[in-house]
């Protein structure tokens, strides 16, 4: 394989990473706790959080942080899930790339 070849490969491995990355960043994650639900983009930014509030007491609040913690937490979780199954095929297993 000549040079040229392998330069027009690595530019559509390129591409093609950069548009599953976006795919993966315009993507909604949920995170759930209890009465809380987070929802973040792909790109770990918090798009909403949604409160139960008939659930919750002025007593609550210590644990209602509690809950939005747990609910981000487990959205991250999610994207970095999506983002290893869709993006792993690039990397070759060499996490933190994305």
């Amino acid at each position: 394989m000549n040079i040229q070849a392998m330069m027009k490969q690595a530019q559509a491995l390129q591409k093609n990473m950069m548009k599953e990355k976006e795919e993966i960043d315009n993507t909604e994650f949920t995170g759930t706790s209890s009465f809380v639900t987070v929802i973040l983009k792909g790109d770990k930014t918090i798009k909403n959080i949604k409160i139960d509030s008939e659930e919750l007491s002025k007593d609550d609040i210590e644990m209602l942080e509690d809950m939005i913690v747990v609910a981000i937490n487990n959205a991250m979780k999610e994207i970095d899930k999506v983002t290893e199954q869709k993006m792993g095929k690039y990397t070759k297993g060499m996490p933190g790339l994305f």
